[in-house]
């Protein structure tokens, strides 16, 4: 290999080498770990093979509810933050007062911290005095009131509209950015042909919007399956469990229960999973953006 050949390696080179100790070898090791029973102290592990896995989908109740919880968490994501996000570059995106303004207010959010976050709707959801339940008082609207966080039926609920408050702003962004790339010469055109606003959103915002699209599914499709921070910081997993998505679970299992084999299978399923999901989508739209 020559020696100009050899210069774009050695840039490169740092940066693999901080890939290969900080993600790609844990990542391997976490697979190893997947087939081992261990308790992250004793010095020998138990060899059980696929055994962690069987167990976590033939007897692990609370692994399946995780996961179930996660794909409802990425429907909603998919479809109310994204949806919401969308709404509103549309309607920031007009020569508005104050847009400037109201785009700062609402992507804000998205840059606190989750834990702060989850303190804070901890607070708005707080049974007693809680601005939530007051506020449905003032309204007169008493059997509307519940214990949000302690109610196992829609616990997962109160936490997704947290999520939802803080997440809205990252799409609401990256779509303003792709509206504003779009040249204004088509909706003139289509406006000259007596075109109304909804068919103008249909045939010339939305196609022309598709790279913009293929990004942000694919970002809320990964905020989605490793979303953690937000569900331990206002439920911790509960009411009875209720709450669990993979990455909560697979924290339990690991540092709550030390069975570093099983949390390892869960870790393991999640990045699968998330594969699975997210690379064929990349794959497919992006091969169709360029035909």
């Amino acid at each position: 290999m020559t020696t100009r050949m050899l210069k774009p390696w050695l840039f490169l080179l740092p940066a693999l080498i901080i890939y290969l100790t900080v993600i790609f070898v844990p990542a391997v090791y976490t697979l190893f770990l997947s087939f081992f029973s261990w308790n992250g102290v004793a010095p020998q592990k138990e060899f059980v093979g696929l055994g962690n896995y069987a167990e976590l989908f033939t007897q692990d109740t609370v692994f399946l509810r995780a996961l179930k919880n996660n794909l409802f968490w990425m429907i909603g994501s998919l479809t109310l933050i994204m949806g919401a996000g969308l709404g509103l570059a549309l309607l920031l995106n007009k020569k508005l007062k104050g847009r400037i303004f109201f785009r700062g207010v609402f992507y804000f959010p998205y840059v606190l911290s989750g834990i702060v976050v989850a303190t804070g709707w901890t607070w708005l959801y707080n049974p007693t005095q809680g601005f939530v339940n007051k506020m449905l008082a003032l309204l007169g609207l008493e059997s509307w009131q519940h214990a949000w966080l302690a109610e196992p039926d829609i616990a997962l609920y109160a936490v997704f509209v947290a999520a939802m408050w803080q997440g809205i702003g990252q799409p609401m962004v990256l779509f303003l950015a792709g509206l504003q790339s779009i040249p204004q010469d088509p909706y003139e055109a289509a406006l000259i042909d007596g075109a109304k606003p909804y068919q103008s959103f249909l045939y010339i915002t939305l196609p022309l919007l598709r790279e913009t699209f293929v990004i942000v599914i694919a970002t809320t499709l990964i905020a989605s399956m490793k979303v953690y921070d937000i569900i331990y910081g206002m439920t911790g997993g509960g009411p009875a469990e209720s709450t669990q998505v993979l990455s909560s679970w697979m924290y339990a299992q690991t540092f709550k229960f030390a069975n570093i084999g099983m949390g390892s299978a869960i870790a393991f399923i999640l990045v699968l999973v998330s594969m699975t999901i997210i690379i064929p989508y990349v794959y497919y739209t992006t091969k169709k953006s360029h035909v």
